[in-house]
């Protein structure tokens, strides 16, 4: 199995790819939306600010290659930040226009602890995983929660998630292993 993982200028990028090189998968970091396209997963990493991580995917065309495999029914995984790109648009630097692959909006966390950081449940899936995000996405498409907030988002062969599977020990390596196994088969992951 071969990944693009999209290099826009987030950070997380080395922990992503050393998660999964341990599964078996051979990922490149790319700025090349060829790779994106090519590839059986593609992968939108995320620590940093959403107006620069958008600046860097226009800069790089890997927004239209990303919208392209999704039209097609192409595997892609939204981390952190990714999953907030993913959305339509973001509250962060002022509003920033997303990818809109999938429906919603990401807001910055108005109560608890901000940043949230720190092991969480997540439902249904049942296990706990390792979160760090001040803003958390509002979506139709939500299909797991953690503490009240979307934890993850199915749309299409999207999917999005708000913790950090490549920072969550085995519970996020055996997440990773049931998307990579999709992807492998074609499907989509709703």
């Amino acid at each position: 199995m071969r990944a693009a993982v999209c290099d826009y200028g987030a950070g997380n990028v080395r922990s992503v790819m050393v998660a999964l090189s341990r599964l078996g998968v051979e990922a490149r970091v790319t700025t090349r939306p060829d790779d994106v396209l090519e590839a059986d997963l593609a992968v939108l990493p995320g620590v940093g600010a959403a107006a620069s991580a958008m600046d860097g995917l226009r800069a790089a065309g890997l927004d239209g290659a990303l919208r392209e495999r999704l039209d097609a029914g192409r595997a892609i995984v939204g981390i952190c930040l990714g999953l907030h790109l993913a959305l339509h648009e973001s509250e962060e630097d002022g509003g920033v226009a997303g990818l809109a692959l999938v429906p919603g909006r990401a807001r910055r966390l108005a109560g608890g602890r901000v940043p949230r950081i720190g092991w969480a449940p997540v439902e249904p899936l049942g296990e706990e995983f390792y979160f760090a995000h001040s803003f958390a996405a509002e979506t139709p498409a939500a299909s797991a929660l953690s503490e009240g907030l979307v934890a993850e988002v199915r749309c299409g062969s999207f999917v999005g998630v708000q913790f950090h599977p490549e920072k969550s020990g085995p519970a996020g390596a055996r997440y990773l292993a049931r998307e990579l196994e999709a992807a492998r088969a074609g499907s989509d992951v709703s």
